[in-house]
Parts: C-alpha cells; structure tokens; sequence
C-alpha cells in the first residue's frame, strides 16, 4: 500500500503543519518511549472488519455514521459524559437504519480526539501574547503563558483517557446496553421531553412491536447477537504526529503496519497538503482513512489525495468527507465526485455540514446554525442524487449534554441563549435533542 521506503517516521522528511513547538525535545523523547512501550488501544483485526464495513458503504449497501466530541477534554470526563454521547450516537444509527433498511456503520470522534488545529499558533490575551490552545493533549486552555506550554507528558495522560474511554465504550456495547430491546432507555430526560424524543418513542415502539412478532414467531432472539451487541469503532484527526508514530504497531499476522491509537483515522482540511508529513504517515498504516475536502480543493487534489491513501484501490481504505459550507457545496462538490468517480479509486463519500458553516456571535461566541447544517446536507443530497451516486454518511459534532451551543433546532436556540451552557473547550457541538432531529431529517432522506 505505502512505498516500500516508509516506517512509521519517515513523516518526519516532509513539512509537517500543526504541530507544537516543544520547549524541551528530551522530555518529548522521554514520552514518545513510554507511549511506544504501551500496549495498542485498538487491534488491527478490528481495524480490518471496519474497512470492509466501510466497504459496504462505498457500495451503497450501508451508511456511515461519524459522531462525537469537537475535542475531548482532560476537565470533562466521566462515565456518564461516555454514556449520554454513546446514547445519541445509538438513538440517531437506530432511525438512520430503521427509516434506510441499510446498516449503519458507527464511528465515534471518541477514545483519542483531544489534538485541535489552530488558525493561528498564538493568541493574544490582555496584551500578552500566549501560546494557542491545541487540545488538552498538547497544553492546558486555561488563558496563562503557563498553562499553554507544550507539555509531551499530556499524551501519556490522553493515551491512559482514551484507554479508560475504550474500555467502558466497550462495556456498553458488548454488555447489554446496546441491546435493541433497551431502545427506550437510551431516550435522556432531556431529550424525551422534546418533540424530537417523542418522534424518537414511537419509532421505538415500533421496534418493540416487530421484536415481540418475532418472538412470538418462535424466533429466539436471545440468541442473535446482533441484536444484543453493536460493533462500535472509534476514530479521531491524526494530527499530533509524534503521538501518531509512537502507536504505530506491525501487525503479527500480516506483517503490515497500523496507527492503533483508532480504528480510523483522518487528515484535516489544513493538513491534507499532498507533500506534507501528515498524508506521508497515513500513507504508510493500514486502518481505513479519511481526509476532509474543502471548497478550495481541485479534482485533480481529490484525486491525487484517493490514490495517494488508498493506491491498491481497497473498498473502504478511504473516505472523503466534504466540509463545504452551505453556500459552496453545490457548486464545489460535483466536480470533485465525478472526478474520483472517473479515476475508478473506491472512494466513501461523506458529508460535514458542520465545519464550513461556523461563524462568530455577537457575544463572541463561536456557533452554527442548525438551518445551515441541515441545507449543506440537503445540497449533500441533493449532488448525489443528481450524479447517481450514494451520499455515504454523515460526520458531525454532538454531546449528549444539553448544552446551547448552536443555534436554531426544534427547540430554537437563540443568540441569548448560548451563555446559558456553552461548554465546549473549542467548537460548537449540537446536543441531543439537535443530534435526533438531524438524524430524523437524514433519514426522511435516505427514505427518499
């Protein structure tokens, strides 16, 4: 797949963006040691069964739910933050796959999203000028020159959170919690109160109607595992390199190398630059990858960055997730899916209708509106529809906390609102109540 030059640091020879600028290099080598001597948080059998998951996808015979935190926090983690995503994230794959009769592929932005990109490597605060805050991997976001030095011992904290994350996410998938007989319990007080829980409530009634046909049918549904159980796959923005590199392991049974920090992971829009170190280091791993594709990016780049990744044409090696804004996607988007179409490489396509259609409020927050996520998605639709082709999935921010953070929804969040629970240690996430009425307008989509 990669060149036969590569190893896990060959990134190193080309230009690498978004990085820190460590202060002291001996105590960066002291972690990436400790880090390169733990064991992987993922395997890469588990990393295989996603790529042909995804596979089915790039086919149109699923679709790809991509969903979790805009960055993970050191500050806000618990069991219940875990669950409460976790229960979103089910409530939304639940409808999205009841209303499409496809399977529906779930991806966590969970277990390692703590790494964020920065328009620019510094801020100033009061007059002094400080180090950005790049996620509670790199520093602290707390506004002090202290507190934003580079720290390399954070990735052995981030590694040891994402392990604990992995763990109880595990748990609830494979214990009893994802049991599609518990659909009802997975409706938080919060949501359940909402028009949108309500919508959510008959649809799982109607669920518990075709499970008690089937078991007064005779079918022994305790024996289904896929009923009792769902495959759960994690995944987040390999940015941070040197932490990247240092969980790379060479696969016992194949000889072939993966980035066992995830199941999947994927290239952002200001690292996707085709000399740059981030596509050299994914290049070379063998989990399924994805890149997102701005309204700058040529067909000739999509094309380029699909070869680059995914050179032996593998279903499922990789997906590009488009990152438009809602008034550039009809335009920029077709272009690009013809041209991966005409190249003949298997390319998923998925839509972020998030990223591209962030803006600033007038009390300083950043926010987005769910009028514009919605439309982005439509035209998402609505592009491949026109060319004949599958609009593979869907990639979005969520919490399951009832935070006010973007605006509009079902229950219309306004401007005064976004004080009142504005958490985020970044980006604007939408909550649950957000995440079901998107996932229910997704679906009267993919119905159509």
């Amino acid at each position: 797949m990669a060149s036969t030059q590569w190893t896990p640091d060959s990134w190193k020879s080309k230009p690498a963006e978004q990085q820190p600028v460590w202060p002291d290099m001996v105590e960066l080598e002291s972690a990436f040691k400790q880090l390169s001597a733990l064991p992987p948080l993922v395997f890469a059998g588990e990393a295989r069964l996603l790529t042909r998951a995804l596979g089915e996808a790039a086919q149109g015979k699923a679709f790809l739910l991509q969903a979790g935190d805009c960055a993970e926090s050191f500050s806000d983690f618990s069991a219940d933050s875990i669950r409460d995503k976790l229960k979103v994230i089910l409530q939304m794959a639940v409808v999205l796959q009841y209303s499409s009769g496809v399977p529906v592929v779930k991806v966590g932005r969970i277990a390692g999203q703590f790494a964020k990109p920065r328009s620019s490597p510094t801020e100033n605060v009061d007059g002094t000028i400080i180090e950005a805050f790049r996620g509670h991997i790199v520093n602290d976001d707390a506004r002090s020159a202290e507190a934003r030095r580079p720290d390399p011992a954070r990735m052995i904290a981030a590694y040891n959170q994402a392990a604990a994350t992995l763990n109880l996410v595990r748990a609830f998938t494979r214990g009893g919690f994802a049991d599609l007989s518990q659909v009802h319990t997975w409706n938080q007080q919060f949501v359940a109160t909402s028009q949108e829980g309500e919508r959510y409530e008959s649809l799982a009634a109607e669920i518990d109607r075709a499970l008690s046909f089937m078991r007064a049918s005779g079918i022994d549904l305790r024996g289904e595992a896929t009923l009792q159980q769902v495959d759960f796959y994690t995944s987040h923005e390999a940015l941070l390199l040197p932490y990247e590199e240092a969980l790379t392991r060479r696969d016992s049974l194949t000889g072939d190398y993966y980035d066992c920090s995830a199941h999947m992971l994927w290239i952002g829009e200001r690292t996707r630059q085709l000399d740059g170190a981030h596509l050299e280091f994914l290049s070379g791993v063998h989990n399924p990858l994805g890149c997102k594709i701005g309204p700058t990016v040529t067909p000739a780049e999509a094309v380029e960055i699909a070869e680059k990744l995914n050179p032996e044409g593998v279903p499922g090696r990789i997906t590009l997730i488009s990152r438009m804004g809602t008034d550039k996607i009809k335009d920029a988007l077709p272009p690009l899916v013809e041209a991966t179409q005409a190249s003949g490489i298997p390319v998923l396509w998925s839509c972020d209708p998030m990223h591209g259609n962030t803006f600033v409020a007038e009390n300083g927050r950043k926010t987005r509106h769910f009028d514009s996520i919605l439309a982005e998605v439509k035209s998402y639709f609505d592009v491949h529809e026109s060319l004949g082709t599958w609009p593979g999935g869907i990639h979005i921010e969520l919490t399951g906390d009832n935070v006010t953070e973007c605006l509009g929804g079902a229950e219309e969040i306004l401007p005064d609102h976004l004080d009142l629970r504005y958490e985020s240690a970044c980006d604007p996430r939408l909550n649950g109540r957000q995440s079901l009425d998107l996932a229910f307008e997704i679906s009267e989509l993919l119905r159509g």
